[in-house]
């Protein structure tokens, strides 16, 4: 495959992404499901951090199997799992509501994990001389997911098709688009190199580290708690922003077009802050970013009325710039070649934010203030650029503990 055919690699898999990105949909369908389903809204709810959690797991399985079977196949099986599991949850009915858990939390859950980390790894070693530029691109495609798929959802959802319709037409139709993406999203040769690539540090270049070598570095759980405690601010809003944004003041509209702007948020966020560690260096945009969501944290404290969308922007800003940023900084810490499993190892770190932090703001919130929450927000958000400042220069030997 020739140089340029590398962007081929970058589209289908950013097509594949864009498809896999419903994972962050499911704020749109708990409320009609629930209704559906005469299923109880606390207990719908619960489905998204099914989800979060089969996730990851799917990301660690998948770069596993990546290693084994190779991108296309994993990116097949993931787009499957995904289209399998949305047309399972389509027949569901309100005796056995819980199913869901099953067929979207864990059965579309692996898909999208396999379908993320099979298609970042494939780019990763296609892009080793402008990582950033490749993660942004292909990780923003799965945040702008929510921009275009949401209000599509809710017309549907609205419409005759109902949710059984809608989650039908949504699994065909996102099996068949990964499916054909898969077709075009294969590894480089091994003697690959771009000819950019001479520019790059040679201990980057060189260094391939297996999971079980990288477990063993003190950079893994730098990048591990790094990322653990840089998302907080965005778990702890993620399930409140329409109801959040209604206390402080916005309208039922504009509470609706918050949500739609957290995913341009987190889009634009995964694409600039990668593209922008190529330019500045990787721990430098990852201490930038995480002062943009500590910042935000701080004044979403007192924010109200238009004040509040736009700190849940810059939050959002920060979740995606962290995908962003982390992977690119997981390939160049232990290489290309085992990036599919090293991810998704780093990506504990995401799962456990996602499980803790919601159910420790819960604890914290009296009366319906946040306060707290954001305070700690800010906080963990200080551990983490320490945390960063501690990694060690990419362009340097990685050392074992």
């Amino acid at each position: 495959m020739k140089t340029k055919n590398r962007y081929v690699v970058l589209i289908a898999g950013m097509v594949a992404q864009f498809c896999a990105g419903i994972i962050y949909m499911w704020s749109v369908f708990r409320g009609p499901v629930a209704a559906y389903l005469n299923w109880d809204p606390g207990s719908a709810a619960l489905t998204s951090s099914v989800m979060l959690a089969t996730f990851v797991l799917g990301i660690i399985v998948g770069g596993y199997m990546h290693g084994k079977l190779g991108p296309r196949k994993v990116t097949l099986l993931g787009g499957i799992l995904i289209g399998v599991g949305m047309v399972c949850t389509s027949f569901i009915t309100s005796g056995a509501p819980w199913l869901v858990y099953i067929t979207y939390g864990i059965i579309a859950g692996l898909g999208v994990g396999a379908v993320y980390t099979s298609t970042i790894a494939a780019t990763q070693k296609w892009f080793t001389d402008r990582r950033g530029f490749a993660s942004g691109m292909i990780i923003g495609a799965f945040g702008f997911s929510l921009v275009v798929f949401a209000p599509l959802a809710k017309t549907m959802l609205d419409s005759t098709l109902g949710v059984s319709g809608t989650f039908l037409i949504f699994g065909i139709s996102f099996l068949a688009a990964i499916a054909i993406c898969s077709v075009f999203i294969q590894n480089p040769p091994e003697a690959y190199a771009p000819d950019t690539n001479a520019s790059a540090p040679a201990a980057t270049q060189n260094r391939q580290l297996s999971a079980g070598e990288m477990i063993k570095t003190k950079q893994y759980y730098l990048l591990v708690f790094g990322l653990f405690f840089t998302l907080p601010a965005y778990f702890i809003l993620n399930p409140v922003f329409i109801s959040l944004g209604s206390d402080r003041g916005l309208t039922p509209e504009l509470a609706v077009l918050g949500v739609a702007l957290t995913g341009v948020g987190s889009a634009a966020g995964r694409l600039v802050v990668a593209w922008v560690s190529d330019k500045m260096g990787r721990k430098a945009a990852m201490v930038t970013n995480a002062v943009i969501i500590l910042s935000a944290s701080l004044v979403m404290i007192i924010g109200g009325g238009v004040l509040f969308i736009v700190c849940i922007m810059l939050i959002s800003f920060g979740f995606g710039g962290s995908a962003g940023v982390y992977s690119a900084m997981t390939a160049q810490s232990f290489g290309a070649k085992n990036v599919g499993m090293n991810y998704g190892l780093v990506m504990i770190g995401f799962a456990g934010s996602a499980l803790l932090f919601p159910i420790i703001s819960k604890q914290l919130t009296s009366g319906g203030s946040y306060t707290s929450s954001f305070i700690m927000a800010a906080i963990t958000c200080v551990i983490a650029i320490v945390l960063v400042l501690l990694m060690q220069d990419t362009g340097k030997s990685v050392k074992k503990k």
